[in-house]
């Protein structure tokens, strides 16, 4: 386990690095379903989605963390430097970076705890005391992603060409997340 947080009404959020040997199956009926098509992994089979993963956890640069709540599977979250990712080729990186994905799985287990868990996601990439700012570029047509990462104090940005996707980059810096959101005790 990587990082695990109280929160309050939902249970224990617990991140732990994706095991693409053991977490395939279980990442590929995620990534393969109508709701999930903003990850670009919907044609992938069983065996490419354990492929990308493996060249993830084969990377410093780039993590993949199953998200549990109380034990259960509910989300993956992505984290990268930007600077050795493509999206670094599209906007001036500054030092203090740090790049995120999230998905979290649609169903009765999961209905409203999105607004409860960005926000631990984020605490998360600052207990890195280096990090000053997190990054995201979610498909431009991915209005919902776009609506959260507003209600959750990210600055949205340019849009932006990438390999798979129109993107448009959002940002939150450290200070203005610690402003709008207090420590758990």
């Amino acid at each position: 386990m990587t990082y695990q947080e109280k929160l309050p009404g939902l249970g224990e959020l617990r991140l732990v690095p994706v095991d693409p040997a053991v977490d395939a199956a279980l990442l590929h009926g995620w990534v393969t379903q109508p709701w999930a098509r903003f990850w670009g992994m919907g044609d992938h089979t069983e065996a490419e989605v354990r492929e990308v993963y493996e060249f993830l956890d084969g990377l410093a640069t780039h993590h993949a963390y199953l998200i549990t709540l109380d034990g259960t599977p509910v989300g993956l979250f992505q984290t990268y430097r930007p600077e050795a990712d493509p999206v670094g080729e599209r906007y001036p990186v500054r030092p203090g970076d740090v790049g995120m994905h999230l998905m979290l799985v649609r169903g009765e287990q999961t209905r409203g705890i999105t607004s409860a868990v960005v926000p631990a996601l984020v605490r998360f990439l600052f207990t890195d005391p280096a990090a000053r700012r997190v990054v995201a570029e979610p498909d431009v047509r991915n209005d919902r992603a776009l609506r959260r990462l507003e209600a959750e104090g990210f600055t949205l940005d340019a849009e932006i060409d990438m390999p798979d996707k129109r993107a448009r980059l959002a940002f939150l810096t450290r200070d203005r997340f610690e402003a709008g959101h207090p420590v758990p005790a």
